[in-house]
């Protein structure tokens, strides 16, 4: 009776991928999870997530002490199906909220402050734990904290202005109208991620470089699949 559940998660395989904004993580970790039975977990989101929420509830997101007071507060839910990811604070679907403008030139902050990466951390964990025959995990501390013992570790990159260009088309509005001002953005907060004493965007040494610039989605794709299916054909 036993024997089953071992079985099960030594076949699970977990894939970490990390990378700046803008260099497909989400559209190629969604896909490969899909291709592969995988679940799937958006790491942004949840922090994102938590600034949006911080925002709505008055919290001044400057004040690191004041966010590590308030981090406890809301109850984030990750769906992990990678046709139809979802994102719930204290229940209330956060998806379309958490992708303004004003929650991206923010996130950073939040994210910074090391109880709140604790906190999530721990979350991405279980959630990792428990997905039944392994998951795609993209975020950006994911092969190197959150997941350093992953199955395959995948680290994306691309110029900031094929970043600028893609991210530019995912805003809406007014928001979706100025590229030197979304590749400014993303610029700044690749810094404020990498500088960060606690968890910062880096690259795992044992991880695998692809730069998305020249590559259209499929090919990234594709190649993250390889490296997974190598990796399970391997044991």
């Amino acid at each position: 009776m036993e024997a089953t559940p071992a079985r099960t998660a030594q076949a699970a395989v977990i894939v970490a991928i990390d990378g700046p904004s803008g260099t497909g993580k989400s559209s190629t970790s969604k896909a490969v999870a899909a291709q592969l039975g995988l679940s799937y977990l958006d790491t942004g989101a949840q922090y994102r997530a938590m600034t949006w929420w911080m925002i709505s509830n008055g919290v001044d997101v400057e004040d690191a002490a004041a966010v590590a007071t308030a981090a406890a507060k809301p109850v984030l839910v990750s769906g992990t199906d990678p046709a139809a990811p979802t994102i719930t604070v204290d229940g209330v679907d956060a998806a379309g909220p958490i992708r303004t403008q004003e929650v991206t030139a923010r996130v950073s902050a939040v994210s910074a402050v090391p109880e709140v990466r604790a906190l999530i951390t721990g979350l991405q964990r279980e959630i990792a734990a428990a997905a039944p025959l392994g998951i795609v995990v993209e975020g950006r501390d994911i092969g190197t904290t959150v997941l350093p013992d992953a199955d395959v570790k995948i680290f994306l990159t691309a110029s900031p202005e094929a970043r600028a260009a893609r991210r530019s088309g995912e805003l809406t509005g007014k928001e979706a109208t100025d590229v030197a001002a979304t590749r400014e953005a993303l610029v700044k907060r690749d810094a404020a991620d990498s500088g960060r004493k606690t968890s910062p965007l880096a690259k795992a040494a044992d991880a695998v470089e692809v730069d998305t610039t020249d590559l259209t989605l499929q090919q990234v794709i594709e190649c993250v699949v390889t490296l997974v299916e190598e990796k399970r054909a391997a044991r």
